[in-house]
């Protein structure tokens, strides 16, 4: 069992029979009674939210996670193949789990999965991938002092909004949590 107050973002716990990943942490003292404490969760089965107030002292179920290095391999448009450095073994995992990141993924790169016994629940990525552009308009001159910035179409599909000065061909830095253009690499 985890007392909720431990409950922090990245938590992954079991309720209602269900695993849950924490988004959002918040704890509340009133001024008289029990603090209570706020969590955002995904269900980790179904990709849906969840909003929960558990009251101070409150327990739950805790999971026991299995987390492995791995290597992205290729992508055969259901699943998403790895291979772990450790075991060598190659992974499959399904499109769904992979979500929105299947933006950010690049042959070779470095991931982090978590298992669930046998079953792959979550994948992390680095926080800051670089990529580079394929499709860029043209910039006008004299639009540089302005801030003006423009999409981008990079390697893997996604588009990105960028200043003016990024053209076709460049190696550009993207934050994989938030999907902004970081700097020029």
């Amino acid at each position: 069992m985890i007392d909720v107050n431990d409950l922090r973002k990245g938590v992954t716990f079991e309720y209602d029979g269900q695993l849950f990943k924490v988004l959002e942490y918040s704890h509340h003292k009133p001024g008289r009674g029990n603090a209570t404490i706020r969590i955002k969760a995904r269900n980790l089965k179904t990709g849906s939210n969840i909003e929960k107030t558990f009251q101070s002292g409150d327990r739950v179920p805790d999971v026991r996670l299995d987390f492995h290095n791995v290597q992205f391999l290729y992508s055969d448009g259901d699943n998403f193949h790895f291979m772990d450095n450790e075991t060598f073994e190659q992974p499959a995992i399904p499109t769904d789990i992979v979500g929105e990141l299947a933006g950010y993924l690049k042959e070779g790169m470095e991931c982090k999965l978590t298992f669930y016994g046998e079953k792959p629940l979550d994948i992390e990525v680095p926080t800051s991938v670089d990529l580079k552009v394929i499709a860029a308009e043209v910039a006008v001159r004299g639009d540089t002092a302005t801030g003006v910035t423009k999409k981008v179409r990079v390697e893997t599909g996604i588009e990105v909004q960028v200043p003016n000065f990024v053209k076709e061909g460049d190696t550009i830095r993207v934050d994989t949590r938030n999907g902004e253009y970081v700097t020029r690499v």
